[in-house]
């Protein structure tokens, strides 16, 4: 079994790292990539914040190049650009866990370090000598399935252990959709009296998300409650519940915390909203990355925290700096 390492651990192990090697002379200035799995998104935003602030303590150049849709037709391209342009490192959130194995192994195969952000390829078990997709130096990211079990007891008590809820989720065979989906069914599996309904793919769009709401409330005048699985499909969600006779009646959970799904919350539209820390995940991406191609050994996976969002801690300082960055 891989060891999972947390952002914490990493700190403390790499803090005496980039002090003690980013005042060094280099042969050449370091080059890391970053591809999100799109551009405009706010988690990636933050993400790249967090990136560039480590980054900027080290010394090294960061390059981000990404997709304006979470497609992976059009990430592959992306991804065939930044390879042509050899950075050292490349620090990537696929689009799909098959799909993009065989481009990061051409990746790899020129000589560039591979590090997984967010999502994963494969089943995101790396540096393991098994299977196509164990290339990967380190997987950077929360624990999805420990997230959609939060999700899921939150959401249980919403609405008094009883009731049916469906998961609105984006596409399938997205690593970090898809645990997150399958972390709330194990969790709801513990309460008997909720009836999970089939899941609704909604393409990543908000709108599409609303639809599926209204469609699932039609055939179920019962439904108690939602869990958007990603940002578009919380919203969707909750732009659905908004306006409709389910107003007051249905609870939405949401995954992620950009300033949009905030409001939702300060308005109670939706509940809470499970905030990851994707700074976190820019920040030690980038400086596993530097680590790697400095010569020190390097997690093959390493942790990032979550924050619960209410509408009774949104004020707290200590709640909203870990809103994402529009």
């Amino acid at each position: 079994m891989r060891q999972v390492f947390t952002a914490v651990a990493v700190a403390a192990t790499f803090a005496a790292l980039a002090g003690a090697t980013s005042a060094q002379a280099q042969d050449k200035k370091l080059t890391i990539a970053l591809v999100p799995g799109l551009t405009t998104d706010a988690f990636y935003i933050t993400m790249h914040k967090g990136a560039e602030a480590a980054a900027k303590a080290l010394g090294v150049d960061l390059l981000f190049q990404g997709a304006p849709q979470w497609n992976v037709t059009l990430q592959v391209p992306v991804l065939e650009a930044v390879i042509a342009r050899h950075p050292d490192a490349i620090l990537i959130a696929p689009t799909d866990k098959q799909q993009l194995i065989a481009p990061l192994k051409k990746a790899t195969d020129a000589g560039i370090a591979v590090i997984t952000v967010d999502t994963f390829i494969g089943d995101g078990h790396y540096q393991t000598g098994a299977g196509d997709a164990d290339f990967p130096i380190s997987y950077v990211a929360s624990d999805n399935i420990l997230g959609g079990e939060i999700g899921a007891r939150a959401l249980a008590k919403s609405i008094g252990d009883k009731g049916k809820v469906y998961v609105s989720n984006t596409v399938p065979n997205v690593s970090t959709t898809d645990q997150r989906e399958e972390g709330f069914k194990l969790e709801m599996k513990k309460h008997p009296g909720i009836t999970v309904l089939e899941t609704q793919f909604n393409d990543d769009d908000a709108n599409k998300a609303a639809s599926q709401f209204q469609s699932m409330y039609a055939r179920n005048s019962d439904l108690a409650g939602v869990f958007g699985a990603n940002l578009f499909s919380a919203l969707g969600a909750a732009n659905g519940v908004k306006g409709s006779p389910a107003a007051g009646k249905v609870r939405v959970v949401a995954f992620d915390a950009p300033g949009s799904i905030v409001d939702q919350i300060k308005s109670g539209l939706v509940d809470m909203t499970i905030a990851q820390h994707p700074a976190e995940i820019g920040y030690f991406g980038v400086v596993a990355a530097y680590a790697h191609l400095t010569g020190h050994s390097v997690p093959a996976s390493i942790g990032t925290g979550y924050t619960v969002i209410t509408k009774d801690n949104v004020g707290d300082p200590n709640v909203a700096k870990y809103i994402y960055s529009e």
